[in-house]
C-alpha cells in the first residue's frame, strides 16, 4: 500500500469564494487562513512527514498593492500567533522562496519561528512564500554552475541527485501528492523539477471550504493507484511480494 509521505498544497479560490458571498477578497483569505490552520492540524495528526503550501507565489506581486498587503499581514500575524502552538504540536516550520523580497519585519518573524522550531521532529511544515518554481531552478543551475568555475565540481558529476539537493526543497524527499483547490488544473509554477512523479488531485473545492475529511478522502484515493515509475505493473507486483 502508498504511504503519503510528502504533500504539496496549491490553496486556491479564497477570492471567488468571498465573491461569491458578495464579501470582499480579504475575507475569503482570512477564512482561507483558517482552513490552513485546520489542515496543517490534521497532517499532523495523520503522521504526514511534509507538507508544503503554496502560501504565496513570485506572480502574486502583481496583485493590486491592497491585496499584497493584506496578505502580508495575514502570514505576519499567523507566524506571531501560532509559533508556540507549532512548538506544542512538534511541528518544524521553515520558508522557501525569494524571502528577501518580503517586509523586513515578515522576514524576520520567519526567522523567528523557524528557530524557535528546528529542533521538532513531527511534521516538516514548509511554507512557499514568494516563490516561483521556475526561479528555483534558475537559482540551483546558478550554484552549480558556481561550483563548477570554482573547480569544486565537474560538468560530469552533475546528474539528478546533484540538481535535486540543490533545489529548496531539499533534503525533504519529493512530493508523492499534489492537491489543488477550485477547479483549476495546472500546477501554476509550483514544484515543477520535484513533481515530475508526484500524483495529482484537482478538487472543485474552493480553498476555504476544503476539509479534513476531503484530505482524507483524497488519501484514501492515492493509496488505491499503482505508482509505477516507468515500470510494468508485473514488476510492481513481483517487488511487492518480494518486500
Amino acid at each position: 500500500m502508498n504511504k503519503v509521505r510528502h504533500i504539496g498544497m496549491i490553496m486556491d479560490g479564497n477570492g471567488r469564494w468571498a465573491q461569491l458571498r458578495r464579501k470582499p477578497r480579504t475575507f475569503g483569505h482570512i477564512k482561507g487562513a483558517r482552513t490552513a490552520k485546520k489542515i496543517i492540524t490534521a497532517c499532523s495528526q495523520m503522521g504526514i512527514e511534509n507538507l508544503t503550501l503554496y502560501a504565496f507565489s513570485t506572480e502574486n506581486w502583481l496583485r493590486p498593492q491592497a491585496e499584497v498587503n493584506f496578505l502580508m499581514h495575514l502570514l505576519r500575524r499567523y507566524l506571531k500567533r501560532e509559533s508556540e502552538n507549532l512548538v506544542k504540536e512538534n511541528i518544524q516550520f521553515r520558508a522557501i522562496g525569494e524571502v528577501e523580497r518580503l517586509p523586513a519585519d515578515l522576514v524576520n518573524a520567519i526567522r523567528e519561528v523557524t528557530q524557535a522550531t528546528q529542533h521538532c521532529t513531527g511534521l516538516k511544515l514548509t511554507f512557499a512564500i514568494s516563490y516561483g518554481s521556475r526561479q528555483e531552478i534558475v537559482h540551483a543551475v546558478q550554484k552549480i554552475a558556481s561550483k563548477v568555475q570554482k573547480n569544486l565540481l565537474t560538468v560530469e558529476q552533475i546528474s539528478e541527485t546533484l540538481v535535486s539537493q540543490h533545489m529548496e526543497t531539499y533534503p525533504a524527499c519529493d512530493p508523492d501528492l499534489i492537491i489543488r483547490t477550485s477547479g483549476e488544473q495546472r500546477l501554476s509554477n509550483f514544484l515543477l523539477w520535484q513533481s515530475a512523479y508526484s500524483e495529482f488531485c484537482f478538487t472543485d473545492t474552493l480553498w476555504p471550504d476544503f476539509s479534513k475529511e476531503e484530505l482524507i478522502a483524497i488519501i484514501t484515493d492515492f493509496n488505491s493507484r499503482e505508482r509505477r515509475f516507468g515500470k510494468t505493473s508485473p514488476q510492481i507486483a513481483n517487488e511487492q511480494l518480494i518486500n
